[in-house]
């Protein structure tokens, strides 16, 4: 089993490049509209090419377990994570209006693509990707429906229709290739495109997280806020991964959505937060404290929470 520090070394590349993409986002070398360009781009383009080259000829993806339950799981774990995030808003004292519904979304959807994603691959390899991806399209339904309710208080309508994007569409274009078994039949000079494409989207992804955090460095004092960041903190990556892990060690699961279901509760809060808080009405600056507080204590306790979810869950 890796140890600790052999862990922390897995996660401290994607924090280097969270880190570079800040620098250069302060540097301005990347900044207005060309920040929303790399954004689209890396989503829309080559995190889609990445679900496709990882789920399009998976042979552990013909399993219907590894294809039915790790979406319901995905799901379930969001939904529950959402609840309490609004359940400890409360204890706390906030208010809507005050950041209550913001605190919820940010602690309920934890960072579910770019950073498990070079983890899982370090540790169990490239093939482990699948599994994640197709869990995740759970994680985007609860996200699109339960979480969008919460925050904004849209109709049911309006946040089923949101769940149909790119990357969910390329999630099942990639499951029936492969269950049909087209992949092999692909013409090369198509497949080597979107391996090229897939090359990018991690790297890229985390260098527009940085960026996108580095928007609020001018502002350091509004980076931290007791209540919220220990609140969200201790939530987060104290009392969720708890209960993961007790999912992934009991649930009758095959081994590969073992691994999704022990890294993802290793995962501080998405990014994701802060932009939606922005988009629907929410209160940005708690979605930012929650950002923050849980990836600054993440590069610590990520490899705690690997390295004990390994030895406790078996895997």
């Amino acid at each position: 089993m890796p140890t600790y520090w052999q862990l922390l070394l897995l996660v401290l590349p994607a924090f280097v490049l969270i880190g570079v993409g800040a620098v250069v986002r302060r540097v301005h070398w990347i900044e207005g509209e060309g920040e929303g360009s790399f954004i689209r781009f890396a989503i829309n383009v080559c995190f889609p090419s990445l679900i496709f080259e990882s789920i399009a000829g998976n042979a552990a993806l013909r399993d219907p377990a590894n294809l039915i339950v790790p979406p319901l799981v995905g799901f379930g774990l969001a939904w529950l994570s959402l609840m309490s995030g609004k359940l400890v808003a409360k204890s706390i004292g906030l208010q809507v209006g005050t950041g209550l519904r913001t605190f919820a979304l940010a602690v309920g959807i934890n960072n579910y693509g770019f950073l498990p994603l070079p983890i899982m691959e370090a540790i169990w390899g490239p093939e482990s990707r699948g599994v994640l991806l197709v869990h995740n399209m759970g994680v985007e339904l609860a996200l699109w429906t339960v979480g969008i309710l919460i925050l904004s208080g849209l109709s049911l309508r309006e946040g089923w229709r949101r769940v149909v994007s790119p990357i969910t569409l390329t999630i099942v274009a990639a499951v029936m290739c492969n269950l049909a078994g087209v992949a092999p039949h692909i013409p090369k000079v198509v497949t080597t495109s979107i391996h090229a494409l897939a090359q990018c989207s991690i790297p890229l992804g985390l260098v527009m997280t940085g960026v996108s955090l580095a928007n609020f460095l001018g502002e350091p004092r509004q980076l931290f806020d007791v209540r919220v960041t220990l609140a969200s903190t201790l939530l987060r990556l104290g009392v969720l991964p708890v209960v993961y892990l007790l999912v992934a060690k009991y649930g009758p699961f095959s081994v590969e959505l073992k691994h999704v279901i022990l890294v993802q509760a290793a995962m501080p809060t998405a990014m994701t937060s802060v932009i939606l808080a922005r988009l629907y009405g929410g209160h940005p600056r708690t979605a930012v404290q929650v950002v923050f507080g849980t990836t600054a204590f993440g590069l610590f306790l990520i490899p705690l929470w690997l390295r004990a979810g390994m030895a406790w869950v078996g895997v």
